[in-house]
């Protein structure tokens, strides 16, 4: 049984017959061809406004260029301590944007909060030399602790960000997840609530080496096609990765796995609440659950082959105790779970 991860998980059938589709029909290079242009359509529809979208081969590429087009010499971008763009991808976003830092900001379940932006931003001053000077606030949705941004939430940060001038990135790599656990719209937890570019997963739901990056407003993306060709990724048979996102996005098959991997998780969550030997570290939002189990049935659950990671315990500070022989196991579900996946592990639970 498989919780480590969605990354763990294989390719949709609608989105591997687009791809070999695709490979028998080529087409123009570098993002010349019909299916490009389609891919775009289809995002503008899902935005309803129209987008400037860029196709990347990862998550890393897609958060660290997107803060890249917003970098300023001393830059400061504020996250979560536990943001990937913090704490799991080697110091991307400060290479591609020459030395712009990310600044770590306390959170519960892993969602910073318009007060701890504006307490930081409170000790940064557009004058100060010494101290670097903000440029963006960057969320991730869902969080690396499985929570959703609401898109109350997303506007009240927006709003302390846009009061000085900052730019708002959305690390969306589970961005499906939240959008269904939700049940909004996505132009109203991206745009509408005051996001300006997003990183727009597909690699965790479906797809495969396919992700993107949308800038809300096309103006602000004058410079990023430059940019992407300078850190490699642009591709010259740019077809492969829109006749992903075509399907896709198409009859909202995105959101259908999403659902999927989400009501799996749910079905997760319901097995450790009752199974009287573990128990919740909060509900989950999308498809990433969170347990708090003693230490020895965590040896004998992987004992018995259940793979899964263990996760810092300080982001759970106030959401439930955790005792000195127990720790936070993170189980995550996607669009291949099954039923029986789940079931099995609740039984060895």
């Amino acid at each position: 049984m498989v919780f480590a991860s969605d990354n763990w998980s294989g390719a949709s059938e609608k989105i591997l017959a687009a791809f070999a589709e695709a490979a028998a029909c080529g087409g123009p290079a570098y993002g010349e061809d019909a299916l490009t242009n389609a891919a775009q359509a289809r995002f503008n529809e899902v935005f309803e406004r129209e987008v400037a979208v860029f196709f990347v081969a990862s998550g890393t590429a897609a958060n660290a260029l997107a803060l890249s087009a917003y970098a300023r010499p001393g830059g400061i971008i504020f996250a979560h301590k536990q943001a990937h763009i913090a704490a799991d991808e080697a110091g991307a976003v400060e290479f591609f944007s020459a030395g712009n830092r990310v600044a770590a900001l306390p959170a519960i379940a892993g969602k910073i909060s318009p007060d701890g932006v504006a307490d930081a931003l409170g000790r940064s001053s557009e004058r100060d030399v010494h101290h670097g000077r903000p440029i963006a606030v960057s969320l991730t949705q869902t969080t690396e602790y499985g929570a959703a941004y609401s898109v109350d939430e997303v506007s009240a940060l927006s709003d302390v960000a846009k009061s000085r001038g900052l730019a708002v990135h959305m690390d969306g790599a589970r961005f499906a997840n939240a959008v269904v656990g939700l049940g909004v719209a996505p132009a109203d937890l991206t745009w509408r609530a005051g996001v300006d570019v997003l990183s727009f997963g597909g690699t965790k739901n479906g797809c495969f080496a396919a992700e993107a990056v949308v800038f809300f407003d096309p103006a602000a993306a004058r410079d990023f096609a430059f940019a992407r060709q300078r850190a490699g990724q642009g591709f010259s048979k740019n077809w492969f990765i829109a006749a992903q996102f075509d399907a896709y996005l198409q009859d909202d098959h995105w959101l259908g796995l999403a659902r999927h991997a989400n009501r799996m998780a749910g079905r997760l969550a319901e097995s450790i609440a009752l199974s009287g030997s573990a128990r919740l570290a909060l509900r989950p939002d999308g498809n990433e659950v969170f347990a708090v189990v003693c230490k020895r049935d965590d040896a004998r659950l992987r004992a018995l082959g259940t793979v899964y990671h263990p996760w810092p315990t300080d982001g759970f500070a106030g959401l439930v105790e955790i005792g000195a022989d127990e720790c936070v196991i993170r189980l995550v579900t996607s669009f291949q779970t099954t039923a029986e996946d789940v079931d099995r592990f609740a039984a060895l639970l």
